[in-house]
């Protein structure tokens, strides 16, 4: 667990902490009780994707179905009450790690709780799926299969298990 200016801008956060998936579960597996694993993504992906078996399910952001044509995409947007749902399992000075497909959004998530006067927050930089093989002799180039939860040998379930949901009531 360090500091790390060489990780891309949208996975740096103000609080400067950050681990890769793998380590988080072995500080997991070390002390399960004091770990707090939050998993930011959508419910589609914990449903789809999967997710770490003990992780709590916050989501930070929603999809919108309304079609971006100048970004070209479907925008995402911030849940207002993610700091309140979190505060519902962690207090201020708890340990948190928090993760999302591959370290963007939990970003915004942690910069989000600094805000909100957490300091013990964690950037997990792999997240649940990895970042892209970027060999472009690889069969695989583009896709998902670096590092991560999934990749790593962490155990994660497509199993929805709603005692660690927590879904924004707005």
């Amino acid at each position: 667990m360090e500091k790390n200016t060489n990780l891309p801008k949208e996975k740096q956060t103000v609080l400067g902490l950050y681990v890769t998936a793998k380590e988080t579960y072995e500080k997991w597996k070390a002390n399960p009780d004091k770990v707090i694993l939050i998993d930011v993504r959508t419910p589609e992906e914990y449903l789809f994707v999967g997710h770490p078996t003990m992780a709590w399910k916050i989501p930070v952001i929603y999809q919108s179905y309304n079609w971006d044509a100048e970004k070209g995409k479907f925008p995402m947007n911030l849940f207002p009450d993610f700091v309140d749902r979190v505060k519902e399992i962690a207090k201020m000075d708890d340990t948190l790690f928090l993760m999302c497909r591959s370290g963007g959004r939990s970003a915004i998530a942690i910069n989000l709780l600094a805000q909100a006067g957490f300091t013990h927050v964690y950037q997990i930089i792999d997240g649940m799926e990895g970042d892209t093989v970027d060999d472009p002799d690889s069969v695989f180039v583009g896709q998902r299969l670096k590092n991560g939860w999934k990749n790593s040998g962490c155990p994660w379930t497509y199993k929805l298990t709603p005692d660690r949901l927590l879904l924004s009531k707005n």
